[in-house]
Protein backbone atom coordinates (compact mmCIF):
# COMPACT_ATOMS: atom_id res chain seq x y z
CA UNK A 1 0.00 0.00 0.00
CA UNK A 2 2.92 2.34 0.61
CA UNK A 3 3.90 2.28 -3.08
CA UNK A 4 0.32 3.04 -4.11
CA UNK A 5 0.03 5.85 -1.55
CA UNK A 6 3.24 7.46 -2.80
CA UNK A 7 2.08 7.15 -6.42
CA UNK A 8 -1.27 8.80 -5.74
CA UNK A 9 0.35 11.52 -3.64
CA UNK A 10 2.48 12.44 -6.64
CA UNK A 11 -0.66 13.52 -8.53
CA UNK A 12 -1.27 16.41 -6.10
CA UNK A 13 -4.97 15.67 -5.82
CA UNK A 14 -5.63 15.08 -9.54
CA UNK A 15 -7.77 12.11 -10.54
CA UNK A 16 -5.77 9.12 -11.80
CA UNK A 17 -6.65 7.82 -15.26
CA UNK A 18 -4.24 4.88 -15.34
CA UNK A 19 -2.46 2.78 -12.72
CA UNK A 20 0.43 0.50 -13.78
CA UNK A 21 1.62 -2.14 -11.30
CA UNK A 22 4.69 -4.37 -11.53
CA UNK A 23 5.32 -6.97 -8.82
CA UNK A 24 7.28 -10.07 -7.94
CA UNK A 25 5.35 -13.36 -7.85
CA UNK A 26 6.46 -13.78 -4.23
CA UNK A 27 3.39 -11.77 -3.25
CA UNK A 28 -0.17 -13.03 -2.99
CA UNK A 29 -0.98 -11.10 -6.16
CA UNK A 30 -4.80 -10.89 -5.90
CA UNK A 31 -4.44 -9.67 -2.31
CA UNK A 32 -1.77 -7.19 -3.39
CA UNK A 33 -3.98 -5.76 -6.14
CA UNK A 34 -6.96 -5.45 -3.79
CA UNK A 35 -4.77 -3.54 -1.32
CA UNK A 36 -3.52 -1.20 -4.05
CA UNK A 37 -7.07 -0.49 -5.19
CA UNK A 38 -8.09 0.53 -1.69
CA UNK A 39 -5.74 3.45 -2.33
CA UNK A 40 -6.21 4.04 -6.08
CA UNK A 41 -9.97 3.42 -6.14
CA UNK A 42 -11.68 2.52 -9.40
CA UNK A 43 -8.97 3.96 -11.66
CA UNK A 44 -8.13 1.44 -14.42
CA UNK A 45 -5.26 -0.79 -13.32
CA UNK A 46 -2.97 -2.86 -15.57
CA UNK A 47 0.45 -4.45 -15.23
CA UNK A 48 2.22 -7.77 -14.80
CA UNK A 49 4.43 -10.00 -12.70
CA UNK A 50 8.12 -9.38 -13.27
CA UNK A 51 11.75 -10.49 -13.16
CA UNK A 52 12.79 -7.15 -11.75
CA UNK A 53 11.75 -3.53 -12.04
CA UNK A 54 13.36 -0.13 -12.48
CA UNK A 55 12.24 3.34 -11.48
CA UNK A 56 13.99 6.69 -11.61
CA UNK A 57 17.44 5.20 -12.08
CA UNK A 58 17.14 2.48 -9.42
CA UNK A 59 17.09 -1.25 -10.15
CA UNK A 60 14.85 -3.60 -8.16
CA UNK A 61 16.23 -7.11 -8.65
CA UNK A 62 14.13 -10.25 -9.25
CA UNK A 63 12.26 -11.56 -6.25
CA UNK A 64 11.74 -8.24 -4.54
CA UNK A 65 9.25 -5.45 -4.48
CA UNK A 66 6.29 -3.84 -6.11
CA UNK A 67 6.25 -0.67 -8.24
CA UNK A 68 3.15 1.47 -8.75
CA UNK A 69 2.73 4.28 -11.26
CA UNK A 70 -0.27 6.62 -11.20
CA UNK A 71 -1.00 8.79 -14.25
CA UNK A 72 -3.52 11.46 -15.03
CA UNK A 73 -5.00 11.57 -18.52
CA UNK A 74 -3.15 14.74 -19.51
CA UNK A 75 -3.03 14.96 -23.29
CA UNK A 76 -3.99 11.30 -23.71
CA UNK A 77 -7.10 9.15 -23.89
CA UNK A 78 -6.94 5.57 -22.65
CA UNK A 79 -8.90 2.51 -23.71
CA UNK A 80 -8.52 -0.93 -22.16
CA UNK A 81 -8.91 -4.54 -23.20
CA UNK A 82 -8.35 -7.97 -21.68
CA UNK A 83 -8.44 -11.41 -23.30
CA UNK A 84 -8.32 -14.61 -21.27
CA UNK A 85 -7.69 -18.21 -22.37
CA UNK A 86 -5.03 -17.29 -24.93
CA UNK A 87 -4.12 -20.92 -25.57
CA UNK A 88 -7.73 -21.78 -26.47
CA UNK A 89 -8.54 -18.60 -28.38
CA UNK A 90 -5.33 -18.57 -30.41
CA UNK A 91 -2.98 -15.64 -30.76
CA UNK A 92 -4.38 -14.10 -33.93
CA UNK A 93 -8.00 -14.11 -32.76
CA UNK A 94 -6.99 -12.90 -29.30
CA UNK A 95 -4.95 -10.07 -30.80
CA UNK A 96 -7.86 -8.90 -32.93
CA UNK A 97 -10.24 -8.94 -29.96
CA UNK A 98 -7.75 -7.18 -27.72
CA UNK A 99 -7.12 -4.35 -30.19
CA UNK A 100 -10.80 -3.82 -30.98
CA UNK A 101 -11.82 -3.73 -27.32
CA UNK A 102 -9.05 -1.33 -26.32
CA UNK A 103 -9.70 0.97 -29.28
CA UNK A 104 -13.43 1.08 -28.56
CA UNK A 105 -12.67 2.28 -25.04
CA UNK A 106 -11.63 5.76 -26.17
CA UNK A 107 -14.94 6.40 -27.93
CA UNK A 108 -16.18 6.50 -31.53
CA UNK A 109 -14.33 9.68 -32.52
CA UNK A 110 -10.88 8.29 -31.79
CA UNK A 111 -7.73 10.39 -31.92
CA UNK A 112 -5.36 11.36 -34.76
CA UNK A 113 -2.56 9.15 -33.36
CA UNK A 114 -2.25 6.18 -31.02
CA UNK A 115 0.13 3.60 -29.59
CA UNK A 116 -1.00 0.23 -28.23
CA UNK A 117 0.67 -1.00 -25.02
CA UNK A 118 0.30 -4.69 -24.17
CA UNK A 119 1.10 -7.08 -21.32
CA UNK A 120 0.96 -10.85 -21.90
CA UNK A 121 1.47 -14.14 -20.11
CA UNK A 122 5.21 -14.57 -20.58
CA UNK A 123 5.02 -18.37 -20.91
CA UNK A 124 2.32 -18.39 -23.60
CA UNK A 125 3.21 -19.67 -27.06
CA UNK A 126 1.13 -17.01 -28.80
CA UNK A 127 3.38 -13.94 -28.51
CA UNK A 128 4.14 -13.30 -32.19
CA UNK A 129 0.73 -14.49 -33.43
CA UNK A 130 -0.89 -12.10 -30.94
CA UNK A 131 1.03 -9.23 -32.55
CA UNK A 132 -0.15 -10.46 -35.95
CA UNK A 133 -3.75 -10.25 -34.74
CA UNK A 134 -3.19 -6.74 -33.36
CA UNK A 135 -1.71 -5.69 -36.70
CA UNK A 136 -4.76 -6.95 -38.59
CA UNK A 137 -6.87 -4.44 -36.67
CA UNK A 138 -4.50 -1.52 -36.18
CA UNK A 139 -2.51 -1.62 -39.41
CA UNK A 140 1.07 -0.43 -39.64
CA UNK A 141 0.25 3.11 -38.52
CA UNK A 142 -0.29 2.16 -34.85
CA UNK A 143 2.93 1.16 -33.03
CA UNK A 144 2.84 -1.59 -30.42
CA UNK A 145 4.97 -1.68 -27.27
CA UNK A 146 4.94 -3.77 -24.11
CA UNK A 147 6.29 -6.75 -22.23
CA UNK A 148 5.69 -10.44 -21.55
CA UNK A 149 5.19 -11.12 -17.85
CA UNK A 150 7.87 -12.93 -15.84
CA UNK A 151 8.12 -14.87 -12.59
CA UNK A 152 11.59 -14.20 -11.17
CA UNK A 153 13.17 -16.83 -13.47
CA UNK A 154 11.09 -19.72 -12.10
CA UNK A 155 9.53 -20.32 -15.54
CA UNK A 156 6.48 -21.74 -13.77
CA UNK A 157 3.54 -19.30 -14.04
CA UNK A 158 3.30 -15.63 -14.97
CA UNK A 159 0.47 -13.16 -14.54
CA UNK A 160 -0.99 -10.03 -16.10
CA UNK A 161 -3.02 -7.58 -14.02
CA UNK A 162 -6.42 -6.16 -14.92
CA UNK A 163 -8.34 -4.33 -12.24
CA UNK A 164 -8.06 -6.50 -9.13
CA UNK A 165 -7.40 -9.68 -11.12
CA UNK A 166 -4.08 -11.50 -11.59
CA UNK A 167 -4.58 -13.62 -14.72
CA UNK A 168 -2.48 -16.31 -16.39
CA UNK A 169 -2.97 -17.40 -20.02
CA UNK A 170 -4.18 -13.87 -20.70
CA UNK A 171 -3.23 -10.54 -22.27
CA UNK A 172 -4.09 -6.93 -21.42
CA UNK A 173 -3.93 -3.87 -23.68
CA UNK A 174 -3.99 -0.10 -23.22
CA UNK A 175 -4.88 2.01 -26.24
CA UNK A 176 -3.08 5.34 -25.81
CA UNK A 177 -4.81 7.92 -27.97
CA UNK A 178 -3.04 11.20 -28.67
CA UNK A 179 -3.03 14.34 -30.79
CA UNK A 180 0.63 13.71 -31.62
CA UNK A 181 2.69 10.62 -32.54
CA UNK A 182 4.05 8.42 -29.73
CA UNK A 183 7.05 6.71 -31.32
CA UNK A 184 8.33 3.36 -30.05
CA UNK A 185 12.09 3.15 -29.63
CA UNK A 186 13.72 -0.30 -29.66
CA UNK A 187 17.19 -1.85 -29.89
CA UNK A 188 19.19 -4.83 -28.68
CA UNK A 189 22.96 -4.30 -29.07
CA UNK A 190 23.68 -7.86 -30.27
CA UNK A 191 26.07 -8.71 -33.13
CA UNK A 192 26.08 -11.59 -35.59
CA UNK A 193 28.56 -14.48 -35.50
CA UNK A 194 29.21 -16.26 -38.79
CA UNK A 195 27.23 -16.33 -42.02
CA UNK A 196 23.44 -16.46 -42.44
CA UNK A 197 21.89 -19.91 -42.03
CA UNK A 198 18.56 -21.41 -43.09
CA UNK A 199 16.19 -23.06 -40.62
CA UNK A 200 15.20 -26.31 -42.34
CA UNK A 201 13.08 -28.16 -39.75
CA UNK A 202 11.10 -27.12 -36.68
CA UNK A 203 8.51 -28.56 -34.35
CA UNK A 204 6.70 -25.66 -32.72
CA UNK A 205 9.29 -23.91 -30.58
CA UNK A 206 11.87 -26.65 -31.11
CA UNK A 207 14.45 -25.92 -33.81
CA UNK A 208 15.37 -29.37 -35.11
CA UNK A 209 17.57 -28.64 -38.12
CA UNK A 210 19.60 -25.75 -39.49
CA UNK A 211 20.99 -26.10 -43.00
CA UNK A 212 19.97 -29.76 -42.90
CA UNK A 213 22.03 -30.52 -39.78
CA UNK A 214 20.99 -30.98 -36.13
CA UNK A 215 20.31 -27.51 -34.78
CA UNK A 216 22.05 -28.19 -31.47
CA UNK A 217 25.30 -29.10 -33.23
CA UNK A 218 25.22 -25.98 -35.41
CA UNK A 219 24.50 -23.69 -32.45
CA UNK A 220 27.15 -25.33 -30.27
CA UNK A 221 29.84 -24.99 -32.94
CA UNK A 222 29.11 -21.30 -33.44
CA UNK A 223 29.14 -20.26 -29.80
CA UNK A 224 32.50 -21.93 -29.24
CA UNK A 225 34.06 -20.28 -32.27
CA UNK A 226 32.51 -16.94 -31.36
CA UNK A 227 33.49 -17.02 -27.69
CA UNK A 228 36.53 -19.30 -27.44
CA UNK A 229 37.74 -18.02 -24.07
CA UNK A 230 34.51 -18.58 -22.17
CA UNK A 231 31.72 -20.79 -23.46
CA UNK A 232 28.14 -19.72 -22.81
CA UNK A 233 27.12 -21.34 -19.53
CA UNK A 234 23.48 -22.35 -19.23
CA UNK A 235 21.33 -20.24 -16.94
CA UNK A 236 18.56 -21.67 -14.69
CA UNK A 237 15.81 -23.00 -16.93
CA UNK A 238 18.40 -24.14 -19.48
CA UNK A 239 18.70 -20.92 -21.44
CA UNK A 240 21.78 -19.34 -22.94
CA UNK A 241 22.48 -15.79 -21.84
CA UNK A 242 25.08 -14.38 -24.23
CA UNK A 243 24.13 -16.22 -27.45
CA UNK A 244 20.85 -16.38 -29.33
CA UNK A 245 19.32 -16.62 -32.79
CA UNK A 246 18.87 -13.47 -34.83
CA UNK A 247 16.07 -13.81 -37.38
CA UNK A 248 17.03 -11.66 -40.35
CA UNK A 249 14.43 -9.05 -41.28
CA UNK A 250 13.95 -7.75 -44.87
CA UNK A 251 15.89 -4.57 -44.01
CA UNK A 252 18.86 -6.62 -42.72
CA UNK A 253 18.15 -6.07 -39.03
CA UNK A 254 17.73 -8.93 -36.57
CA UNK A 255 14.87 -10.00 -34.33
CA UNK A 256 16.51 -11.65 -31.32
CA UNK A 257 15.13 -15.06 -30.37
CA UNK A 258 16.38 -16.34 -27.03
CA UNK A 259 17.51 -19.97 -26.88
CA UNK A 260 17.08 -22.62 -24.21
CA UNK A 261 17.91 -26.31 -24.15
CA UNK A 262 16.22 -29.51 -22.92
CA UNK A 263 17.79 -32.93 -23.58
CA UNK A 264 20.05 -31.64 -26.36
CA UNK A 265 17.11 -29.98 -28.11
CA UNK A 266 17.23 -26.30 -28.97
CA UNK A 267 14.10 -24.29 -28.18
CA UNK A 268 13.19 -20.67 -28.83
CA UNK A 269 10.73 -18.55 -26.84
CA UNK A 270 8.80 -17.90 -30.04
CA UNK A 271 8.71 -20.32 -33.00
CA UNK A 272 11.12 -19.73 -35.87
CA UNK A 273 9.45 -20.24 -39.25
CA UNK A 274 10.79 -23.00 -41.47
CA UNK A 275 13.12 -21.49 -44.08
CA UNK A 276 13.71 -18.42 -41.94
CA UNK A 277 17.16 -16.93 -42.42
CA UNK A 278 18.99 -16.64 -39.11
CA UNK A 279 22.41 -15.87 -37.69
CA UNK A 280 23.88 -16.89 -34.37
CA UNK A 281 24.18 -13.75 -32.26
CA UNK A 282 26.55 -12.72 -29.48
CA UNK A 283 26.72 -9.73 -27.17
CA UNK A 284 28.71 -7.99 -24.46
CA UNK A 285 27.77 -5.62 -21.62
CA UNK A 286 29.19 -2.46 -23.19
CA UNK A 287 27.15 -2.85 -26.38
CA UNK A 288 23.98 -3.54 -24.41
CA UNK A 289 24.42 -0.40 -22.29
CA UNK A 290 25.23 1.70 -25.34
CA UNK A 291 22.01 0.51 -26.95
CA UNK A 292 20.00 1.29 -23.79
CA UNK A 293 21.32 4.83 -24.01
CA UNK A 294 20.43 5.09 -27.71
CA UNK A 295 16.92 3.71 -27.14
CA UNK A 296 16.28 6.28 -24.41
CA UNK A 297 17.57 9.13 -26.58
CA UNK A 298 15.27 8.15 -29.44
CA UNK A 299 12.29 7.78 -27.10
CA UNK A 300 12.77 11.26 -25.65
CA UNK A 301 13.73 12.84 -28.97
CA UNK A 302 13.18 16.57 -29.16
CA UNK A 303 9.96 16.43 -27.16
CA UNK A 304 9.29 17.45 -23.55
CA UNK A 305 7.60 14.35 -22.08
CA UNK A 306 6.46 13.75 -18.52
CA UNK A 307 7.39 10.06 -18.31
CA UNK A 308 9.42 7.33 -20.03
CA UNK A 309 8.12 3.74 -19.90
CA UNK A 310 10.75 1.02 -20.41
CA UNK A 311 10.52 -2.71 -21.18
CA UNK A 312 13.79 -4.63 -20.84
CA UNK A 313 14.61 -8.33 -20.79
CA UNK A 314 15.80 -10.42 -17.85
CA UNK A 315 18.41 -11.84 -20.26
CA UNK A 316 20.02 -8.40 -20.40
CA UNK A 317 20.29 -8.36 -16.63
CA UNK A 318 21.91 -11.80 -16.73
CA UNK A 319 24.45 -10.63 -19.31
CA UNK A 320 25.26 -7.44 -17.41
CA UNK A 321 25.69 -9.40 -14.14
CA UNK A 322 27.14 -7.08 -11.48
CA UNK A 323 26.67 -4.14 -13.85
CA UNK A 324 22.90 -4.70 -14.10
CA UNK A 325 22.09 -1.54 -12.15
CA UNK A 326 23.89 0.50 -14.80
CA UNK A 327 21.05 0.03 -17.28
CA UNK A 328 18.56 1.76 -14.98
CA UNK A 329 21.10 4.52 -14.31
CA UNK A 330 21.87 5.05 -18.00
CA UNK A 331 18.19 5.29 -18.89
CA UNK A 332 17.61 7.87 -16.17
CA UNK A 333 20.73 9.82 -17.12
CA UNK A 334 19.37 10.27 -20.64
CA UNK A 335 15.87 11.06 -19.38
CA UNK A 336 17.19 13.77 -17.07
CA UNK A 337 14.37 15.14 -14.96
CA UNK A 338 11.81 12.92 -16.71
CA UNK A 339 10.80 9.98 -14.45
CA UNK A 340 11.51 6.48 -15.76
CA UNK A 341 9.38 3.44 -14.95
CA UNK A 342 10.21 0.00 -16.26
CA UNK A 343 9.94 -3.75 -16.05
CA UNK A 344 12.18 -6.75 -16.74
CA UNK A 345 10.31 -9.26 -18.85
CA UNK A 346 10.34 -12.65 -20.61
CA UNK A 347 10.01 -10.89 -23.97
CA UNK A 348 9.46 -7.41 -25.34
CA UNK A 349 6.96 -6.01 -27.82
CA UNK A 350 8.00 -3.29 -30.22
CA UNK A 351 6.31 -3.13 -33.59
CA UNK A 352 6.66 -0.01 -35.66
CA UNK A 353 6.11 -0.58 -39.39
CA UNK A 354 6.37 -4.37 -39.80
CA UNK A 355 4.06 -7.20 -38.72
CA UNK A 356 6.79 -8.82 -36.60
CA UNK A 357 7.18 -7.24 -33.22
CA UNK A 358 8.03 -9.78 -30.52
CA UNK A 359 11.63 -9.67 -29.28
CA UNK A 360 13.94 -11.28 -26.74
CA UNK A 361 16.94 -9.73 -24.96
CA UNK A 362 15.89 -6.31 -26.24
CA UNK A 363 14.96 -2.97 -24.68
CA UNK A 364 12.00 -0.85 -25.80
CA UNK A 365 10.70 2.51 -24.59
CA UNK A 366 8.06 5.17 -25.17
CA UNK A 367 7.89 8.68 -23.73
CA UNK A 368 4.52 10.17 -22.75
Amino acid sequence: MAAATDAIAGLDGATPALIIVYATVRYDLPELLRAIRTVTGDAPLVGESTAGQLANGTLMKPGSGVSVLAMTAGDYRFGFGCVEHLSETGGVAAGRELARTARAGIGPDGTPFATLMIFTDGLANEQQTLVTGLHQVTGAAIPVVGGAAADDRHLSETFVFFGDQALSDAAVAVWIGSDHPIPVSVGHGWHSIGLPLLVTKTDGQVVEEIAGRPAYDVFDEHIRRGNADETDHLRPGGYYSTHAFGMIEPDGSHLIRGVFMTDDRIHTFSPLPVYAAVQIMGCNPEDLLTMSRDVAKRAIGDRDPSLMLVFSCIARMDILKDRAAEEAAVLQEVAGDVPTFGVYTYGEFARTTSVAGYHNATVAAIAL
